[in-house]
């Protein structure tokens, strides 16, 4: 017998004589706080998402879909990036404003190689107002978890309204449990004992959203 079996086994006994509940788990916990506080606009949501984002000291800018392209293209020249990490989803019209060279998304490539590229950009699946966070689940417009954690530079774009909620309850409805899901609020970050705030620990120092109307 192994450990596990071991430890299944003690489970087994403790519970023995619990009579069985038969209760759907969808029904098991009530459910019935608060969906979302207040009672805000469609503007004034995305406005909430906005600033909440900015106070986590993630940049916000906001554009048209006609305008998204030359935007990416801006950002990245203003970074000084020589090179672009890809998602294999990623829509081909966000980078035809800019000449960076793409490095795909690929099973392969090794940390090192993740590390010496310059900027990575993805899409997100939902975006939560009131706290201020941006949750990716490795759809093809998003990639591999790790391409959004080990580059220094991530532009995120979010679709504005549709990928907007308010409240994490709203948020949690619109994903699956069973994806691998990275919630993001705000750039990489950390504090110590004396509170000094050390950024780029865990993920990208730089955060950039771009909130993309009529989506």
């Amino acid at each position: 017998m192994n450990s596990r079996e071991r430890i299944l086994g003690r489970v087994r006994r403790a519970l023995a004589d619990v009579p069985r509940d038969d209760t759907p788990y969808e029904q098991a916990v009530a459910r019935d706080y608060a969906r979302e506080h207040g009672d805000r606009s469609v503007s004034e949501t995305v406005d909430l998402l906005a600033e909440n984002l900015a106070d986590y000291r993630a940049i916000v800018h906001r554009t048209d879909a006609e305008g998204l392209a030359g935007l990416i293209a801006g950002l990245l020249e203003k970074r000084g990036s020589a090179s672009v990490l890809v998602p294999p989803g990623l829509d081909e019209g966000w980078l035809a404003a800019t000449g960076v060279t793409r490095v795909a998304d690929r099973a392969e490539s090794t940390p090192d190689e993740l590390d010496r590229v310059d900027s990575v950009v993805t899409a997100c699946a939902v975006a939560i107002a009131e706290t201020g966070t941006i949750v990716l689940d490795g759809s093809p417009d998003q990639g591999r978890r790790r391409i959004t954690l080990v580059p220094d530079h991530h532009i995120c774009v979010v679709r504005v309204p549709g990928q907007v909620v308010s409240s994490v309850p709203q948020g949690l409805e619109r994903l699956d449990p069973a994806r691998p899901l990275t919630w993001i609020s705000g750039p990489s970050a950390t504090s110590d004992i004396e509170l000094d705030r050390v950024e780029g620990v865990h993920g990208p120092r730089t955060l950039e959203v771009i909130l993309v109307g009529g989506a």
